[in-house]
Order: C-alpha cells, then sequence, then structure tokens
C-alpha cells in the first residue's frame, strides 16, 4: 500500500478504501505474561483482520513501553536508574535486553502470520511522551531541553524507519499501522509533567512544536497510517488531526460532551477512531451490543449517519492489558471483535 499525495483522500482513506487500512478490532499493544509465542498467537488468533505486535512488559526493564521503544532509538542509548529510564553515551545492557525481547517478539509473530496480508498494527511510545519520561544525565526530563527533545524526536524516526523495515521484511503481505503511544500528551502540551524535584512542573510546550514533530513521524511512514493512541482524559483530537493521523485510539469512556465538537470534525474529515470500550482489567464483560452502546449514543448525538459507523470505527480494549489475567486478557479481545460486529450489523 502506498500512500497517495496529501488532500488526494481522507487523512484516514487510502487508495483501496478505509477497510483495507484498518480492521473493525484490534488490541491496544500489551498484553500479560512473558512468553512471546504464546501472546503472538493470541493477539493473530484473536484477530484475524487486524493483528498486532505483542508488548509483554512482565518480563522487566526493556519490555516495559518507554524501554522498549529506547531500545529502538539512533545513536541515543538509555539505562535504567532508580528513578526510571536514562539518557547514556553507549549501549548497555539495557538496551541490549530491549532490542532482544523486540527480536523474539518479531520472531514469534513472523511465525503466526506466515501468508498473512492484511493490516497489522505496532506499537511504540511517542516523542512527546518519550521526553516526559526519559532523563537526562542531570536527572531532568529530556522534555526541559528543547535540543533534546529535537535530537529524541530524530533518534526516533530513523529507528522507527528501521523498525517498520524489518516489520516489513519478515511480514511481506502486511499494511503495516504504526501506533504512536503518546499517554502524557496532554500533560506535555499543559505544563503538567513533573520536575526531578516534584515541586514544580515544566512548562508547557508550545502546541505548534507538539504538532510539527508529529507531523514529521507521520510522513516518515509513507506505506501505511498511523494513529495515535492516549488512555488519558482529554486527548487533543483537533491537535492529532491537523498533524496528519489517520486515526485516534483512546479510552471511550473517558469522553465528555466537550469531545464532541472535535470528535465530530475529526470523523467527517476522514479520521478513524479506535474506541476502547471493553475494560482493561479483569471483570464483568456486558454484552458485546451493550459495550458499543455509548459508541452509537455519540454518533445519534453528534448527528452522523449509522451506516457511516463500520467504515469509521475500530472497537479495542480502554488501555493495554498487561494488568490483566490471560484469561482475561483473550476474553477481552475476543469481546472487541464481538462488539465490532454488533455495531456493523446493527448500526442503528
Amino acid at each position: 500500500m502506498t500512500a497517495a499525495p496529501a488532500g488526494d483522500h481522507p487523512a484516514g482513506d487510502t487508495p483501496d478504501g478505509p477497510a483495507a487500512a484498518f480492521g473493525p478490532a484490534t488490541g491496544v499493544g500489551s498484553l500479560p505474561g512473558g512468553d512471546a509465542r504464546e501472546a503472538a498467537k493470541t493477539a493473530t488468533g484473536s484477530f484475524e483482520d487486524f493483528p498486532f505486535l505483542p508488548e509483554l512488559p512482565a518480563r522487566g526493564p526493556g519490555a516495559d513501553m518507554i524501554g522498549r521503544t529506547a531500545g529502538m532509538l539512533v545513536e541515543l542509548y538509555a539505562r535504567v536508574e532508580p528513578s526510571g529510564w536514562r539518557l547514556g553515551d553507549r549501549p548497555g545492557r539495557d538496551t541490549r535486553r530491549a532490542r532482544s525481547w523486540l527480536g523474539e517478539d518479531l520472531d514469534a509473530l513472523e511465525e503466526y502470520t506466515q501468508g498473512y496480508e492484511g493490516p497489522l498494527k505496532v506499537q511504540a511510545v511517542g516523542p512527546w511522551t518519550l521526553a516526559a519520561a526519559l532523563e537526562l544525565r542531570n536527572g531532568e526530563s529530556a522534555l526541559s531541553d528543547p535540543g533534546a527533545c529535537r535530537d529524541l524526536a530524530g533518534s526516533l524516526a530513523e529507528g522507527l524507519r528501521l523498525h517498520l523495515a524489518e516489520v516489513a521484511r519478515r511480514v511481506p503481505g502486511a499494511r503495516i499501522v504504526l501506533q504512536l503511544d503518546e499517554p502524557s500528551l496532554t500533560a506535555v502540551l499543559r505544563g503538567q509533567v513533573r520536575t526531578a524535584s516534584g515541586y514544580r512542573t515544566h512548562r508547557a510546550v508550545d502546541r505548534q512544536i507538539v504538532e510539527a514533530a508529529l507531523r514529521d513521524l507521520v510522513a516518515l511512514h509513507t506505506d501505511g497510517p498511523v494513529v495515535v493512541h492516549s488512555c488519558a482524559p482529554d486527548v487533543p483530537f483537533a491537535l492529532l488531526r491537523r498533524s496528519g493521523v489517520a486515526a485516534v485510539s483512546f479510552d471511550f469512556g473517558l469522553l465528555t460532551e466537550r469531545d464532541d465538537d472535535a470528535i465530530g470534525e475529526a470523523v467527517e474529515g476522514g479520521t478513524r477512531l479506535f474506541t476502547g470500550v471493553v475494560p482493561g482489567v479483569d471483570g464483568p464483560l456486558s454484552d458485546p451490543a451493550g459495550s458499543v452502546m455509548g459508541v452509537r449514543t455519540l454518533w445519534r448525538r453528534l448527528g452522523l449517519r449509522p451506516e457511516l459507523l463500520a467504515d469509521a470505527v475500530t472497537v479495542t480494549p480502554a488501555c493495554g492489558l498487561a494488568g490483566a489475567s490471560p484469561a482475561y486478557a483473550r476474553a477481552a479481545l475476543a469481546h472487541c471483535v464481538k462488539a465490532a460486529r454488533s455495531l456493523a450489523d446493527n448500526p442503528e
């Protein structure tokens, strides 16, 4: 799949149509446990139309989302300190461990996607959550230094280019969907990221700078769409839409009516919604139709045509499933598939 020039089709569309770019349901990223083969089997078996590359943070530092993405960086390296991940001068055992685990995950994914053709989602931490989480040598967040933020974004872009090329080599029939995890994005925009002392916060980053960095990463992935995921409140839908992302992934339960206008504009502009409607932790699951009832209600409130639902919505868990039991995680993923089917069959 090749990307059309800007303006040729809506952000969420492709030359083959929206259904070719995405599937009706998928996972967010993380799963419980530490067995890469079992996780790949679950992710590919649950979503025949839209599998994803699982993340297994229970394995420890380097398998967590920050360490995993830090391991992808080019000419920047990070190590684990008591306070978190800190940038250093050379690769150490933490970098090697992160890369080794990612290699295991790719091996398992390759095994379970033989002959697969269709959308395949991979995840990495976005530039602003990464800048908020990684420490400089002085212990402060990289977010405190605009130059460090630029260097980090550039290193991430090159690392993602290599990572996406490796996934494409291993699963040649896949149309790769890149998901950037940005749970700290709203805090970055509002100046709510705490300093190392905890007594104050870093100043807010200018929205145009945030948008430009995201736009550069979106432009990098020319062979498929980019999704931004955040399970935090007040997702900046309008900013993400302007940055060119094809879809926004979010915890549906955190929406309020003040999000309506931004969501309506996003849908009408072709941006797909990854609606997190299935709880990410163990608990009773409602019937599939009940899980997407709120999505239908939102659609009616926005005055959108019901027949657009299947082409505009992908059903997911509310967030990653690392904190769930293995049995619940499997049930939650299967529930997403059933809920998406209910949405398509009964959009009214």
